[in-house]
């Protein structure tokens, strides 16, 4: 799906995106604007937005949470979260002593970021999962550089 988006009422810029996941933008010379080549936005910042920063800034100061909290908090049910578990490997609460689910503030960071990918961006279940180790990847690569 190719789109040509009018930016601002008096600009004649445009943007052509592959699709909504594309990983750069050009913009096309204007006298206002010259042609600037942009980088691959990073990884971690294309995936991240306001509304999952601020989902995450509301997690509760807590040692661990049940299933029902975590549940609760993203707004899903629960058998979500356990299917969820099963498809990806960043989501692997531990077990207590009693076998219930104790999920760690990451886990909840990682539920929300999942929720994310699959409700608000419309990734496939193997799409998000993708997502992710790119992600994972990504990440590694920084630390390796630093």
């Amino acid at each position: 799906m190719t789109t040509s988006p009018e930016i601002g009422k008096d600009s004649e810029v445009e943007i052509e995106l592959a699709d909504h996941h594309a990983d750069t933008v050009e913009q096309i010379d204007t006298p206002e604007n010259p042609i600037i080549a942009t980088e691959p936005i990073s990884l971690p910042a294309a995936l991240c937005d306001d509304k999952l920063l601020e989902e995450i800034n509301s997690i509760p100061d807590k040692m661990g949470f049940k299933i029902g909290d975590v549940a609760e908090m993203l707004n899903i049910k629960q058998y979500v979260l356990r299917y969820w578990e099963t498809e990806f490997d960043l989501l692997k609460p531990k077990k207590a002593s009693n076998n219930q689910r104790m999920y760690t503030r990451k886990d909840v960071e990682n539920a929300f970021l999942i929720r994310k990918l699959l409700h608000r961006d419309r990734f496939s279940i193997e799409g998000a999962r993708n997502a992710l180790k790119e992600l994972k990847a990504h990440v590694r690569k920084e630390k390796d550089y630093s």
